[in-house]
């Protein structure tokens, strides 16, 4: 499958990208280059060449999503962010901001 010029300025033209007409030939022949290439790659065997014990079903299972025992923390949230906001953390704000108030908002 080759890439024209028209390929090119049609999706240019959907992304809202604008393309130096002297560019073009070069951005055409970039992506025939990459095509090509993926064809090549897709020639290639590769759950052979995967190894003894490793298949698409040797994948590491997911645990279930249940509740367990909460982990604590090791410092009690006070500490590190004694104030909060309908669930988040409030924090103070970095030195670079001090003329934009104390707190976020």
């Amino acid at each position: 499958m080759a890439v024209s010029e028209k390929d090119v300025r049609h999706v240019a033209t959907l992304a809202r990208l604008a393309i130096d007409p002297a560019r073009l030939p070069s951005l055409v022949s970039e992506l025939n280059g990459i095509l090509e290439h993926m064809e090549e790659l897709g020639r290639f065997e590769t759950r052979r060449e995967m190894g003894e014990g490793r298949s698409e079903t040797t994948a590491t299972p997911i645990r279930s999503d249940v509740g367990g025992t909460p982990v604590p923390l090791a410092i009690p949230r006070d500490a590190f962010a004694p104030e909060m906001r309908e669930g988040f953390f409030l924090v103070p704000r970095l030195e670079t901001h001090e003329g934009e108030g104390e707190r976020a908002p």
